[in-house]
């Protein structure tokens, strides 16, 4: 058995980093691909290693040496490199393919060790190793039949969307017998390239051979929680070196993402907090059958968007601002005020952020759950000089909920003493009163003009991919400056539909909150079931969770990413937990998500950390 390995390629997508290198030179967390690859061939018992190298071939020949661990390494050279596709790369390494069995690899691959044992164990004796279909991948795709017969390659210019369920892409690594080189690939290899040219992909040569009645080639699916990655431009690489990184770095890898997780279709993330239940099917149809028209068309300036914000929530258009996303909306805020913040810690820390240290006049409830009332803020802050007091509704990360009544109360204390209330409802549509528990209509605003009330759509909504959120003050001087602050184009126009199309969905909406309550209790319930957790009650989409048993906060959450790629929020590092408790943060998904992770949870508390 040999190994071909096609390196030939420029790599222009990926910048500088292939500006002198070809691309199997560039390195993953610190590891060229070359060497990560050769690594793994040196491991087989091979006969030798052919590489076909082009663009920068020698500093590659320099770099690789003509032996690797004691294993022979030869080398064809592609002269055209830059005027011809990988058909030719290996259709000059034909002599090769013809003399042993071969194991054919593209050098922009990384990949599980287990890759090349599991192809050389397969009972085919020739094969494609191929994987499921995800959002990122890109190139040849095939279709299977029961039998892991290749039905048909798919190209892509005859490549479909609405098809995707039955597609797999090859991985881009072979195992092809020396009798099938000589008596297929090769013949059909000369043919194909005398009647199409060298501008071409050796899959295409595949392709044909897989028309034959008497094909004896296979795809080889590869099994769950099997990774590989292409490499081909600069985020390739970046999610690249996030996947393979080692176990002390792949969680800070992924959490410095802050979001972005569709790239990684296999994690299950249980650290972002939406409504599991909302947007209806329906709903998503409509915008998908706009995509086009929102995609071509300008979205409208803050007067119309705070128009349908204003019918969103039912309140006046004068009172509402539209952002791109809550985040934007608190940036603008903060900027208004100039003197001191009351801040109860924990908390959702994109507010005190905006702030400097010393203007933070900090609360820490001195309980285990991180439990408060309006009363205990009174309390606190009734002896400082605040211009400002916030208060997240229910809070994040405990879950900690006031009531509306108290909450009113509160306003009118603020009110007193000439101190703006800023309140957060962004999970108040998980509380058990959902229908009723929101500040936001035109009397509340207009009794209490010393309010702020902010929401973040993406959340209970569940759309925190249009990045929508709205501010509400009767202040109306307030609202309007912060109108002014924000961009005109500040959403999209795939926001500013779904803000126009909301209310013929709002029953459905209702409906999605009401599931969502059966669904925290039962999860709740689990969640206590597991002896090295205490589960801190909730009126949110999320639950705060103390660590014991002997473990730790960082240690369960890479354990989870690591063995079940379960993502968790860990707060450690959060502001207000300073009693050297270990604590975690876990949203609340649907049912089959939930048992996942509950599952998982009960295979760390059986085989440990």
């Amino acid at each position: 058995m040999q190994a071909i390995i096609l390196a030939a390629g420029m790599g222009r997508r990926l910048g500088d980093l292939t500006r002198r290198n070809t691309k199997c030179m560039i390195e993953v967390n610190g590891i060229r691909l070359i060497d990560r690859l050769l690594g793994q061939l040196s491991t087989l018992g091979l006969r030798r290693i052919v590489l076909v190298v082009g663009y920068e071939g020698a500093r590659l020949r320099e770099h690789v040496g003509t032996e690797y661990g004691g294993l022979p390494v030869e080398y064809v050279e592609n002269p055209i490199y830059d005027k011809t596709n990988n058909i030719y790369s290996l259709a000059l390494a034909k002599e090769f393919l013809q003399q042993d069995d071969t194991l054919l690899v593209e050098s922009d691959l990384i990949f599980d060790d287990s890759l090349f044992p599991m192809l050389l164990d397969s009972p085919y004796k020739n094969a494609a190793l191929v994987a499921k279909y995800e959002s990122w991948m890109d190139g040849t795709m095939v279709r299977l039949d029961e039998e892991n017969n290749i039905v048909n390659f798919i190209p892509k210019k005859a490549f479909k969307y609405e098809d995707t369920d039955t597609y797999y892409k090859t991985v881009n690594i072979y195992k092809f017998s020396r009798e099938f080189s000589v008596d297929r690939y090769v013949p059909f290899l000369e043919a194909y390239t005398r009647a199409l040219g060298f501008n071409e992909y050796y899959e295409q040569v595949l392709r044909v051979i897989t028309l034959l009645d008497s094909c004896d080639f296979k795809a080889l699916p590869l099994r769950e929680g099997q990774k590989w990655y292409e490499i081909d431009d600069v985020q390739d690489l970046r999610i690249a070196e996030t996947l393979f990184a080692d176990t002390a770095d792949r969680l800070r890898k992924y959490q410095q993402c802050y979001g972005g997780y569709w790239r990684f279709p296999s994690m299950l993330d249980f650290c972002y907090l939406v409504n599991p239940y909302f947007p209806s099917g329906r709903m998503v149809e409509e915008m998908k059958a706009n995509f086009e028209t929102l995609l071509r068309e300008y979205p409208s300036g803050m007067e119309v968007n705070s128009m349908l914000g204003a019918k969103y929530f039912g309140i006046r258009q004068e009172y509402v601002c539209v952002g791109n996303g809550a985040a934007e909306l608190i940036k603008s805020l903060m900027r208004c005020i100039t003197g001191d913040v009351g801040v109860v810690y924990p908390t959702f820390e994109e507010y005190p952020n905006r702030l400097e240290p010393e203007r933070i006049v900090a609360y820490v409830p001195e309980n285990a759950d991180f439990a408060y009332t309006a009363a205990d803020l009174t309390a606190f802050f009734g002896s400082r000089r605040i211009e400002a007091l916030l208060l997240i509704n229910p809070d994040n990360p405990s879950g900690n909920y006031i009531p509306k009544n108290e909450v009113l109360e509160l306003a009118v204390w603020c009110a007193g003493r000439g101190v703006r209330l800023v309140v957060d409802e962004s999970f108040v549509d998980f509380s058990e009163d959902y229908a009723s528990d929101s500040l936001l209509c035109d009397e509340t605003l207009e009794t209490h003009p010393e309010l702020v009330v902010m929401k973040s759509i993406s959340k209970s909504y569940g759309v925190p991919g249009l990045r929508l959120g709205v501010a509400a003050s009767a202040d109306a001087r307030l609202i309007a400056w912060m109108k002014k602050d924000v961009p005109i184009w500040n959403i999209n126009s795939f926001a500013e539909f779904y803000m126009q199309i909301f209310g013929k969905y709002e029953a459905d909406y209702r409906r999605a909150c009401a599931k969502f309550l059966t669904e925290r209790a039962r999860f709740f319930s689990d969640l206590k079931s597991v002896p090295f957790l205490r589960v801190v009650p909730s009126q949110a989409n999320y639950f705060l969770c103390e660590v014991r048993g002997g473990l730790t906060a960082h240690g369960l959450t890479r354990e989870l990413l690591d063995r079940y790629r379960i993502l968790i929020k860990d707060c450690t590092s959060k502001k207000g937990f300073t009693d050297g408790r270990q604590y975690v943060r876990i949203a609340v998904r649907n049912r089959t998500d939930n048992e996942r992770l509950i599952e998982a949870l009960n295979g760390i508390e059986t085989h440990g950390l």
